[in-house]
């Protein structure tokens, strides 16, 4: 923390940064992400070099941009909140991260193959969805296969919920909203917020929360 510009600061991964996070929306104060985790998306997304983190220090003495940021109730998430299949996908990539990521994504696909059958009876605002995977996203992501893209925006002032159609080519379904309820017919599910699991308790709401969190980002060059 800057004491004298009351800015908060953060070195993490993406499911590290989500609690300070909430705090700095919560005093309204500017947002410093210094990436220093597994995959660092919201870095990514917001034009940081995931590569190098001592470049962001330079946002201390930054621009100031705002962002929206999404709520599964109470909490606060910055990327996204997945569930199903995708939820074990990315367990798996986080618990053999160290193995390589080619062996990640093989033993991914290989889940896939697996259940690929295994569906989720949703129930999406209402409409009962079979699923083997929901994300709910804080702005618009690209999607390849299983693999999270970029995005493009971070005010776009929208939740994005996805549910994949298909085996062989996979498409996505994607729906627009500025908040989604989903429940399922367990009372709990397993579930990741910014790729850190989470057991929740269905049924689950979900909003956005546009232009909320103040987020410095190194000057441009001149």
């Amino acid at each position: 923390r800057d004491a004298e510009a009351d800015v908060l600061g953060m070195a993490g991964g993406d499911g590290s940064l989500g609690a300070v996070a909430a705090v700095a929306v919560e005093r309204d104060v500017p947002f410093v992400c210094v990436p220093y985790g597994t995959r660092n998306h919201f870095a990514r997304d917001i034009g940081l070099d995931r590569k190098d983190p001592l470049a962001a220090l330079e946002s201390f003495d930054g621009q100031e941009r705002r962002v929206d940021v999404g709520r599964l109730g109470p909490r606060l998430f910055l990327n996204n909140v997945s569930l199903g299949l995708y939820a074990r996908l990315v367990h798996g990539r986080e618990r053999h991260r160290r193995r390589g990521a080619v062996l990640a994504r093989a033993r991914a696909l290989a889940l896939l193959v697996r259940e690929h059958r295994g569906k989720t009876a949703f129930r999406i605002d209402g409409e009962v969805v079979a699923a083997r995977v929901v994300v709910v996203a804080c702005n618009a992501y690209s999607f390849e296969l299983f693999s999270i893209g970029e995005r493009e925006s971070m005010d776009d002032g929208l939740l994005h919920l996805y549910v994949p159609h298909g085996f062989r080519r996979v498409t996505w379904e994607e729906r627009r909203a500025t908040e989604f309820t989903l429940e399922t017919p367990q009372p709990s599910l397993r579930a990741a917020i910014d790729g850190e699991p989470a057991v929740l308790r269905s049924p689950l709401t979900l909003r956005v929360d546009p232009r909320a969190l103040r987020v410095l980002v190194p000057p441009r060059p001149d």
